[in-house]
């Protein structure tokens, strides 16, 4: 008879439950290996477990790697690239690359691309925030600070925010490439 977890009223999972549930998951959504497993953990705790030998979801994951239906290297460049193009700079796509588990050796091209294209996605946040060269005047010095802030938390160097921000109504900054 299977066991039921408190939680819900729905059966514990079994071994080819968990490996259903992780290939629906990896079907419906690009991930990594490491969110992978804290989604299958997740599960495991609100449904329980119904078999004597505990899971190993690690292993699930090293295996759906294997088979291709994981790729930690290619969700990192598509994941950086995306957040790029919504004007986010290389600190912020470093930090979320390593809150999805994203080990330092596939994150690596991701951040290359990252620091590559900076400009690019510092001149995506400025449009998008009326900043700089797409402001209708020139911003008094307080709001000068919120917007260098606003660039700093998007994970942009302060020295590109500052040529943006300090950019005059019209006029864009001159490219640094450091």
């Amino acid at each position: 008879m299977p066991r039921y977890s408190v939680q819900n009223k729905r059966p514990a999972l079994t071994a080819a439950a968990l490996r259903d549930l992780a290939l629906a998951y990896v079907g419906r959504f690009a991930t990594s290996a490491a969110r992978l497993e804290r989604y299958l953990s997740r599960k495991l705790k609100e449904r329980g477990w119904a078999e004597e030998q505990e899971p190993d979801i690690a292993a699930l994951a090293a295996r759906f790697t294997e088979l291709g239906y994981l790729d930690d290297a290619a969700y990192a460049r598509m994941k950086g690239a995306a957040m790029q193009r919504r004007g986010l700079g290389a600190g912020r796509i470093r930090g979320a690359l390593a809150a999805d588990g994203i080990k330092e050796d596939d994150r690596g091209t991701a951040l290359d691309e990252a620091q590559a294209g900076r400009w690019d996605a510092a001149n995506t946040l400025a449009r998008k925030k009326r900043i700089g060269p797409y402001a209708l005047e020139q911003a008094d010095r307080a709001v000068r600070e919120k917007q260098i802030a606003a660039f700093v938390r998007a994970g942009h160097d302060f020295a590109t925010a500052r040529a943006w921000v300090e950019a005059a109504p019209g006029i864009f900054p001159e490219r640094s490439e450091e």
